[in-house]
C-alpha cells in the first residue's frame, strides 16, 4: 500500500468512524417502533430531502451515469432527464398527500399498512403480498450494495473482495440495526452533503487540469465530434425508455417512506426545493465530471483508465492531495451505503410490521417489536452477506428491473390510492401482481426488453387494471370516504 493510499483510508476510516456515532446517536432517541421504523415523523426538510436524494441516487450518481457518458457521450444523459422529472413529480403530488394520508388512516408506518389501511383490506392479503414483494426485491438489492462495497475496497486499496465485503457490511448494519430510521435518515444526510460537494470539486477542479471551458470542449471533440450530441447515438424508443426511468419514482418504498416521516405537510414544498436543487446540481456534476475527464484522458495519453465507471474516483486522484481524495472516495463510499441501509430499514419494517404482525397477529410491546426489527435486520444482511459472497451477475442484473419492479407495481397504486376513492383492495392486489410480471416477462426477454425499458408497460398495464378491476368491484365505504375526506382537509390546514 503507497503512502497516498495510506492518507486515503485514513479519511475512510474518519467517515466511517462518523457513520457509527450518527447511529449512536440516533440509538439513543429511538424509544419506541414508529421511532425505529420512521424517525417519530419528525425529520426536518432538509434530512427529508437529501437522505430520499443519498437513498435514490446510490452508486450510480457517481458511478455509473459518468461512466455511461464516458464511453457514449451526452446521450446518455436522458435518464437523469427522465429522473428529475420523476422527481419532481413524486415530491409534487406524492409527497404531501401522502404525509396527510398516513397520518390519519390508522397513523400507518409503512407502505404495505397504508395500503392495508387506506382500502380496508380485513383479509391482511394486500399487506402480506406487498411486504413479501418489497422482502425479496430489497434483499437482492442489498446483496447488490454489499457487492459494490466489496468491489470499492477492493479496486480502490487492493484489499480482499470479502474484507471489504465485510468493513461496509458491518458499518451498515451496525448504526441501522441500533439507530433504525433516524441513523438510517441521519447518516443519509451527511452522506448526501458528501456526495453534493464532491460532485461540485471534482469537476471545477480538474478543468484547471484540462486547460480551461474553451479547450476542454476541443479535446471531448477530438475524441468523438457526436460526443456533445444528445440525440446522435440515440433512437425515439430509446430516449422514451431512459426519460420512463422517472416513473419509478412513485414505487420506490425506501424513497417515499421519507414523505410519510417529515414533521408536517406543509414542510413537503421545502424539502422538494431542497431536494431537486440537490439532484440537479449534483446530476450536473456528475455530468460535468465524466466530460472533464473525457478531455483529461484525451490531453494524456500515457494514462489509461481501466474502467469507465472509476472516472469519478481517477480524478479526484489526479486533482486532489490523497487525503482530500479520499474524501472523495468516501463519497462513493457513502452513495453505496445510504442505499444498503434505507433499504434494511424498509425491509425490516416489512418483515415485522407488515408480515409478522399480519400473519400472527401479535399485540406485544413497542419494546419487543423494535428488539424484532433489529433481529430481522440482522437476518436479512445475513442473507444478502451470503448471496454476495461470491460476486455475481444475476444479483447486480436483477437491480436493473428491481426498480422498474417496484415502480410498476406500487406506483399505481400509490397514485390512485391518493387521487381516487374508487380504488378497491381486489384492484389494487390485482394491479400489482398484473404490474410486477409484466416487469419479469418483458424485462427477461431480450426481444422485448431491447425495444421499450419494462417499466412502461408494467406501470400502463397496472393502472389500467386496477381501474377496471376496482370499478367492477367497487361498493362504497362510509369509513373510506371519512378518512379521504379527512386527509384532504389535513391537507388543506397544513398548506395554509
Amino acid at each position: 500500500m503507497t503512502s497516498d493510499n495510506i492518507y486515503e483510508l485514513i479519511a475512510i476510516i474518519i467517515y466511517l468512524v462518523g457513520m457509527l456515532l450518527i447511529g449512536w446517536y440516533a440509538y439513543k432517541r429511538t424509544s419506541n417502533l414508529t421511532d425505529y421504523m420512521l424517525g417519530g415523523r419528525s425529520l426536518g426538510p432538509a434530512v427529508t430531502a437529501l437522505s430520499a436524494g443519498a437513498a435514490d441516487m446510490s452508486g450510480w450518481l457517481l458511478m455509473g451515469l459518468p461512466g455511461a457518458i464516458y464511453v457514449a457521450g451526452l446521450d446518455a444523459v436522458w435518464i437523469a432527464v427522465g429522473l428529475t422529472i420523476g422527481a419532481y413529480l413524486n415530491w409534487l403530488f406524492v409527497a404531501p398527500r401522502l404525509r396527510s394520508y398516513t397520518q390519519v388512516s390508522n397513523d400507518s408506518i409503512t407502505i404495505p399498512s397504508y395500503l392495508d389501511s387506506r382500502l380496508k383490506d380485513n383479509s391482511k392479503i394486500l399487506r402480506i403480498v406487498s411486504g413479501i414483494i418489497i422482502l425479496i426485491f430489497f434483499t437482492f438489492y442489498v446483496s447488490s450494495g454489499m457487492v459494490a462495497g466489496g468491489v470499492f475496497f477492493e479496486s480502490s486499496f487492493g484489499l480482499d473482495y470479502h474484507a471489504g465485503l465485510i468493513i461496509v457490511s458491518a458499518v451498515v448494519i451496525a448504526y441501522t440495526l441500533f439507530g433504525g430510521f433516524l441513523a438510517v435518515s441521519y447518516t443519509d444526510f451527511v452522506q448526501g452533503l458528501i456526495m453534493f460537494l464532491a460532485l461540485i470539486l471534482v469537476p471545477i477542479f480538474g478543468i484547471f487540469l484540462t486547460g480551461g471551458f474553451a479547450e476542454t470542449g476541443e479535446s471531448i471533440l477530438n475524441v468523438d465530434p457526436t460526443m456533445l450530441s444528445l440525440v446522435s447515438g440515440a433512437t425515439t424508443a430509446g430516449i422514451i425508455s431512459a426519460v420512463a426511468w422517472g416513473l419509478g419514482y412513485f414505487g420506490q418504498p425506501h424513497i417515499i417512506v421519507r414523505f410519510m416521516a417529515i414533521k408536517t405537510v406543509k414542510e413537503t414544498k421545502q424539502a422538494r426545493r431542497i431536494g431537486i436543487g440537490w439532484m440537479i446540481i449534483s446530476l450536473l456534476g456528475a455530468i460535468a465530471t465524466a466530460l472533464v475527464g473525457i478531455a483529461y484522458f484525451q490531453q494524456n495519453p500515457g494514462e489509461t483508465l481501466v474502467d469507465p465507471e472509476a472516472i469519478f474516483i481517477a480524478l479526484g486522484q489526479v486533482t486532489f492531495h490523497p487525503f482530500i481524495a479520499g474524501i472523495m472516495l468516501a463519497a462513493v463510499l457513502a452513495a453505496i451505503m445510504s442505499t444498503i441501509s434505507s433499504q434494511l430499514i424498509v425491509t425490516s419494517s416489512a418483515l415485522i410490521e407488515d408480515l409478522y404482525k399480519a400473519v400472527f397477529k401479535s399485540n406485544a410491546t413497542d419494546a419487543r417489536y423494535v428488539f424484532l426489527g433489529r433481529i430481522s435486520i440482522l437476518f436479512v444482511s445475513i442473507i444478502a452477506m451470503i448471496f454476495a459472497w461470491t460476486k455475481n451477475n444475476t444479483i447486480l442484473d436483477l437491480v436493473g428491473f428491481a426498480w422498474a419492479g417496484f415502480g410498476a407495481a406500487f406506483g399505481p397504486i400509490i397514485l390512485l390510492s391518493l387521487y381516487w376513492r374508487k380504488i378497491t383492495g381486489i384492484g389494487a392486489l390485482v394491479g400489482m401482481v398484473v404490474g410486477a410480471v409484466t416487469v419479469m416477462v418483458w424485462g427477461n426477454s431480450e426481444a422485448l426488453s431491447g425495444m421499450l425499458y419494462e417499466i412502461v408497460p408494467g406501470f400502463v398495464l397496472c393502472l389500467i387494471v386496477t381501474v377496471i378491476v376496482s370499478l367492477a368491484t367497487y361498493k362504497p365505504n362510509a369509513e373510506i370516504d371519512r378518512e379521504f375526506d379527512a386527509a384532504l382537509e389535513l391537507l388543506k390546514q397544513d398548506q395554509e
